[in-house]
């Protein structure tokens, strides 16, 4: 059985002060039935790190540089991802890949480093709403899926489905659009040996949608924006996939 997980994105935004709802996360949530993982700004890292010392909670970071070091300023290597306390880090988010330019090349660059930092890439995939109508999802997914995670990784990976038109709009796939779009991919990964490899959904998941969603075969938990910085509404999620 793959053990579902719920991963909380902060975005950009946050504050030490913030950390108060971490906090009440792990006093609420001491043994998780699911996997949780929080990926706040990198100045956060450290602090929530600190915060969640012997609390089976998970920390990552939100992107990492291709290089484990150099003159990259403004950047983060992933080996620093770890020595500050992650455990994962998200990459090829659509925001990135949209803000950034960022290619299916570069994430699986970033994946690569990720995975000799020791650290638990979560590389997210996702059409547009102009894809999706079009009917090309299953080819923008596919080419995606196959651009950016590594060949090496054997399922050392988490994959993120986020359709675009979905993340932050207020609007979410049904059970069903997102189940047919997750099969596509255990499907491809499965082809090469990587079939037990977790798949998120993401694209503003609530606790009031949360349960149907996991009720599917192939979602195993989910990537959640905005929620997450509520510990109640994040638990609500949680709770959802156990």
């Amino acid at each position: 059985m793959r053990r579902k997980l719920a991963a909380g994105n902060w975005k950009m935004n946050g504050s030490r002060a913030a950390l108060a709802e971490v906090r009440a996360l792990a006093a609420a949530h001491p043994a998780p039935t699911c996997d949780v993982l929080i990926c706040p700004p990198a100045t956060h890292i450290a602090w929530m790190a600190e915060a969640l010392a012997g609390c089976p909670i998970h920390v990552g970071g939100q992107d990492c540089h291709q290089n484990a070091s150099g003159a990259h300023t403004g950047d983060i290597g992933a080996p620093m991802l770890a020595d500050a306390g992650a455990s994962h880090v998200i990459l090829g988010h659509s925001e990135r890949r949209a803000d950034h330019g960022e290619t299916d090349a570069l994430v699986r660059a970033k994946a690569e480093a990720a995975l000799a930092a020791r650290l638990v890439p979560v590389i997210c995939l996702g059409e547009t709403l102009a894809q999706r109508d079009a009917g090309e999802t299953l080819a923008v997914i596919g080419a995606q899926l196959a651009g950016s995670v590594p060949g090496s990784a054997d399922g050392k990976t988490v994959i993120a489905y986020e359709p675009v038109w979905a993340i932050g709009t207020g609007r979410t796939a049904t059970p069903e659009q997102a189940q047919a779009v997750h099969a596509f991919i255990r499907a491809a990964l499965t082809r090469h040996g990587a079939g037990q490899t977790r798949i998120l959904y993401g694209g503003s998941v609530k606790a009031a949608n949360a349960a149907s969603l996991f009720a599917q075969p192939d979602i195993d938990g989910a990537l959640v924006g905005g929620a997450s910085l509520v510990a109640d509404e994040f638990l609500d999620i949680a709770a959802a996939a156990a």
